[in-house]
């Protein structure tokens, strides 16, 4: 065994898997609105393009979702890393509800209209998926997992282009993935593998 090798505790095991980006999700019904952070997030297949985010029952978001049908994910940058802690850490309640907040008013967030489906999208992201929901209530209500399809895609050019992220010389716009308790890590440099061939024998 490896000296280097440490017995990690269940309860933290999900965080050896979990830096991945972290994402943001927004979502609108019937002229209301709210974004939220999500660290688990995941692609699901290719064509046509599917994603999956774990949303918790009392999440607004999730609400808003569910009602509307639609969701957008948002990959947020290392220059938003302290809006992504905010918008993960503040409650975006129903306005007649008394409680919570407008999250783009209250952190002034800019946004643009998406391309197919109603949910504002936040600028200054990597990238962004339009998703309409594919619906699956046990896993829904059982999981707290929901699963989408890609309608529309888009990132910054300046740090994604032919299928492949290149973050050099943009520091303030690499990916943050969000390991616990406020903390986060940074995507760092590229590095391409180079073909092995078996030995033989």
């Amino acid at each position: 065994m490896s000296s280097h090798r440490l017995a990690v505790d269940l309860p933290k095991a999900y965080r050896l898997l979990n830096h991945g980006p972290t994402v943001l999700v927004s979502a609108a019904h019937q002229g209301q609105r709210n974004i939220m952070a999500a660290a688990w997030a995941m692609p699901l297949d290719f064509a046509p393009p599917k994603v999956a985010v774990v949303l918790d029952k009392a999440a607004w978001t999730r609400q808003l979702l569910e009602a509307s049908g639609e969701f957008a994910i948002q990959v947020p940058t290392v220059s938003q890393v302290d809006i992504t802690q905010a918008l993960g850490s503040s409650s975006g309640l129903a306005l007649t509800e008394q409680q919570g907040i407008d999250k783009f008013t209250a952190y002034g967030l800019q946004t643009f209209a998406a391309s197919v489906i109603g949910a504002p999208l936040l600028e200054g992201c990597a990238a962004w998926l339009e998703c309409r929901l594919l619906p699956e209530p046990a896993i829904q209500h059982g999981y707290d997992l929901f699963l989408g399809e890609v309608v529309a895609a888009h990132a910054d050019s300046r740090v994604f282009s032919n299928g492949r992220w290149h973050f050099t010389g943009h520091d303030d716009l690499r990916t943050i993935h969000h390991v616990a308790g406020g903390h986060f890590i940074v995507d760092g440099d590229g590095v391409d593998a180079h073909p092995l061939k078996p030995s033989r024998g």
